[in-house]
């Protein structure tokens, strides 16, 4: 096994690195700032000016197939690069890109209408699937519709949907044959604003950021041709979605976050001086910072298997991925993210008071990373299924470390 970085993958996060010291940290404080008010972190404008910068580096559409001007870097190269972004407080992602599953599941039409304006930056896309009564069982999804003619009516209402309140048209999940549920009866819908659908956002723990809305659908008539694939593959393109952030996009995240935070703490307990002495010659900091480094160390190399597998699947391109990859993802998401629920708290304990003030970026990222446990995923959906793919040996202990063996990141 050889688990050097290639020149290229160097370069890379070399280059992202220096954008998020040079651009994005430099932010920071203007983010809390704006946060503690009610704002937004940053503005929709700054953000465009932010990407294009990064644009005329080369970083845009990292993960956009080169026919629609992306750069198509794939799972293992996306994963550094979001690594690297995971850094930093300020709310940002590279330009050119949709949700992918717009690629994979919509026609040449579709394309036109609603992927290409994500791509240019034009519009703003949600992700509309969970209701106050089925968060990680869309087996009890209420929302329906009904067909009319030419159209579908759909009523009900979608709960938490990140970026729900700014978005020019929801990719909406409902129920259009009760008796088949998840297995043929959900079906996929681009609603577009304008077809009546309302906002309203839901104030959460963490702030502005990634303020998420409720979407009320209330007799929305919709054409025949907002029909994502074919009636009934609903499910099917909602994991393709889900699968795709639970498997690197949220660790990347995680390992990013839980680096910088460990090295806040090293660099305050070595400077602050308590009864005498630097923290750092305390055992008791000296324990947290040993326990933080192994098991991001441990989370980092479990969520770039996971890239890895998707990238060895073309999963991320077709939609079509493997148990193992499901369940290497399952395991992903659930490490990465309770890891950073511990390195956080650490770090902030490290901090003392001062690590417990909306002026820090610790006290911020506290509260941001609580969420990471409950959406695309709960953490005990997440053990559920990690437990039954054992216990009905559709996956079997040892088999992961086996094929782990191949992993060759260069």
């Amino acid at each position: 096994m050889d688990f050097r970085l290639t020149d290229e993958q160097r370069m890379v996060q070399e280059t992202v690195r220096d954008f998020v010291e040079k651009e994005l940290a430099p932010l920071e404080n203007q983010v809390l700032r704006n946060e503690r008010e009610g704002k937004p972190g940053i503005t929709r404008e700054e953000l465009r000016k932010l990407q294009l910068k990064a644009k005329d580096i080369g970083f845009w559409g990292i993960n956009s197939p080169e026919e629609y001007g992306g750069a198509d870097l794939g799972p293992v190269m996306s994963s550094l690069i979001q690594m690297e972004l995971g850094r930093t407080i300020v709310p940002f992602d590279f330009g050119g890109h949709a949700p992918n599953l717009l690629y994979i599941a919509l026609n040449e039409e579709q394309k036109k209408k609603y992927l290409l304006p994500v791509v240019d930056g034009e519009k703003i896309a949600c992700f509309a699937l969970t209701e106050s009564s089925s968060g990680s069982d869309a087996s009890n999804m209420e929302t329906t519709a009904v067909k009319q003619g030419n159209e579908w009516i759909i009523n009900g209402e979608k709960i938490f949907i990140t970026h729900g309140s700014e978005s020019d048209f929801a990719i909406v999940f409902a129920v259009t044959d009760r008796q088949k549920g998840m297995n043929g009866g959900i079906t996929c819908f681009l609603v577009d604003r304008e077809l009546g659908y309302r906002s309203e956002p839901i104030p959460v723990m963490s702030g502005s950021h990634h303020e998420p809305a409720t979407l009320v659908f209330d007799n929305v008539r919709v054409p025949e041709e907002n029909v994502v694939g074919e009636v009934g593959d609903g499910f099917k393109y909602a994991m393709v979605f889900i699968n795709h952030n639970r498997g690197w996009v949220i660790p990347s995240w995680a390992i990013g976050g839980a680096e910088r935070l460990l090295n806040m703490a090293i660099e305050w307990a070595n400077n602050r001086v308590s009864f005498g002495e630097p923290l750092a010659e305390r055992q008791a900091i000296q324990w947290m910072i040993a326990d933080s480094a192994t098991e991001i160390e441990a989370a980092k190399w479990i969520f770039l298997r996971s890239a890895w597998m998707a990238e060895q699947e073309g999963s991320w391109k077709t939609g079509q991925d493997s148990i193992q990859f499901r369940h290497q993802s399952s395991i992903s998401k659930l490490y990465s993210t309770n890891m950073i629920s511990r390195v956080v708290d650490r770090v902030l304990q490290i901090h003392g008071g001062l690590g417990y003030t909306k002026e820090s970026p610790v006290e911020r990222w506290y509260r941001e990373v609580r969420i990471w446990r409950i959406f695309e995923g709960s953490d005990e959906m997440l053990r559920r299924s990690i437990a039954t793919n054992l216990l009905k040996e559709k996956v079997k202990v040892g088999e992961l470390m086996k094929a782990g063996s191949e992993f060759v990141l260069n």
